[in-house]
């Protein structure tokens, strides 16, 4: 890649177009990628020396703010070209992300037919099937044979964006099977396509999430997948290449909530400072309320403290304990939930796993907790004569607060999923302040419990 760059700057200087024009053709669509992001300043520039189908093709797999950044720089011409040959799933989120002005100004651009159909592809709601979906599919009848179906393949294949899968509607375009191009093409071309129907159709509903669409592509070994409405009218086809782009997208959007921040609707290094802090400040404002609690339960019991000054001693162990664990369960349930493995009607299941998980768990850092103490006070006397006291008090208070952390990190991303919230929100910093507050609630609560009468 550094030749790449090197030869690159060479023909830029020396304003040669033709053989600008003519390297850039000849490297594969990756380094073209690759050279747009290494040298940003020159991406209008490829782009327009670009022949338009290989133009295509490299801007499709750019990430947003570096397409944005290139239709400002292109020439009016370019611009039009370009968006008139983008397929109309990657056009309809181009235009979905672009502002208003910008869409309605290239939208106009479009020939009548492009703009028909990306104003239909428009008109479904934002982060809809409908807005993932191309209308450049193959579809036959089921009273043709195979001859007629590869010669219509060989007249409109080329339009298409895909001919892995042919689909067969009716004479009202009713989906009625998909049928894979290699079982067509290992029968006798006299065979109806009636015979290769199998009645084995998955297909996916336009209004639906496109979450919904990315676990029906990872059950189902599919290049494509039908889109139909309400009356199973064919309306387009959904792509793998879509849904890992999406898949991707929506991981990376987990990943930042699950650490307690904002999505992020551009990559970190382009976002502008102010407002990558915006989007971190709230949910750090909300978790520093939640931590104040934690001086309001210890103020509750001051006079414990202040009888017991040893129990203070092992505040961080007890709150960073339920803590840990409560951000465990939240994050396994969270990717649980993503993959579907597990779903609302699991939540019993799931606190019962819970329960005695975290009552074992609880019970391994309670012995350690109690054997630290009972090694401690055989070489100081730290913790007084009523050491065992104070390691039946930790040891104890370690089983409920990792049980509590097990059940309320488990719980919580069901929970806001039975509320409409998104579960990844249930963030690990969000439900290790939440157990941090009850956590020392349940410590104090068993140190008056055991020495009561003793040290307190």
């Amino acid at each position: 890649m550094e030749e790449n760059i090197a030869e690159i700057e060479i023909l830029l200087k020396s304003g040669h177009e033709g053989e600008l024009k003519q390297y850039l053709d000849d490297l594969n669509i990756s380094d073209v990628e690759q050279l747009i992001d290494e040298l940003p300043e020159h991406a209008a520039v490829f782009i327009e020396t670009l022949s338009i189908n290989r133009a295509v093709n490299v801007f499709r797999i750019l990430d947003f703010p570096t397409q944005e950044r290139i239709i400002k720089k292109l020439s009016g011409p370019k611009v039009t070209e370009l968006i008139t040959e983008l397929p109309p799933d990657d056009r309809t989120s181009l235009f979905s992300e672009l502002h208003g002005d910008t869409v309605k100004k290239l939208i106009n651009e479009l020939p009548a037919a492009e703009r028909k159909e990306a104003l239909a592809l428009l008109g479904y709601e934002e982060y809809s099937i409908g807005r993932l979906m191309t209308p450049d599919y193959i579809a036959v009848k089921s009273n043709w044979n195979v001859s007629r179906v590869l010669a219509h393949i060989r007249r409109y294949g080329k339009n298409s964006e895909t001919i892995d899968v042919i689909y067969v509607i009716d004479k009202q375009g009713v989906l009625l099977d998909d049928i894979r191009i290699r079982d067509i093409l290992l029968v006798d071309p006299e065979t109806p396509i009636s015979e290769l129907m199998d009645d084995r159709l998955i297909s996916l509903h336009v209004h639906d999430p496109q979450e919904e669409a990315i676990n029906v592509f990872r059950m189902n070994n599919r290049v494509a997948l039908p889109v139909t409405d309400q009356e199973n009218i064919l309306l387009g086809i959904v792509t793998v290449d879509d849904i890992l782009w999406i898949a991707n997208e929506e991981y990376t959007e987990d990943i930042q909530k699950i650490g307690g921040t904002e999505a992020l609707d551009e990559p970190y290094l382009d976002m502008p400072l102010l407002k990558l802090v915006r989007k971190r400040v709230g949910w750090l404002i909300i978790l520093f309320l939640g931590e104040l609690l934690t001086a309001t339960a210890m103020q509750f019991f001051e006079n414990a403290i202040e009888k017991a000054v040893v129990l203070a001693l092992f505040i961080p162990l007890i709150i960073s304990s339920g803590g840990n664990s409560g951000s465990q369960a939240s994050t396994l349930i969270i990717q649980a939930m993503a993959l579907s493995e597990v779903t609302m009607a699991d939540w019993w299941r799931v606190m019962r796993r819970e329960i005695v998980s975290g009552l074992l768990l609880g019970l391994t850092l309670g012995m350690i907790g109690f054997m630290r103490i009972f090694i401690w006070s055989m070489f100081s006397h730290i913790y007084g004569p009523h050491w065992v006291l104070v390691g039946l008090t930790v040891g104890s208070a370690l089983i409920g607060v990792v049980l509590w952390g097990s059940l309320a990190g488990s719980m919580l991303p069901l929970l806001l999923k039975k509320l409409g919230a998104d579960p990844a929100t249930s963030s690990a910093p969000f439900v290790a302040t939440l157990v941090d507050v009850t956590g020392l609630v349940i410590y104090f609560s068993i140190a008056v419990l055991i020495m009561q009468g003793k040290l307190l």
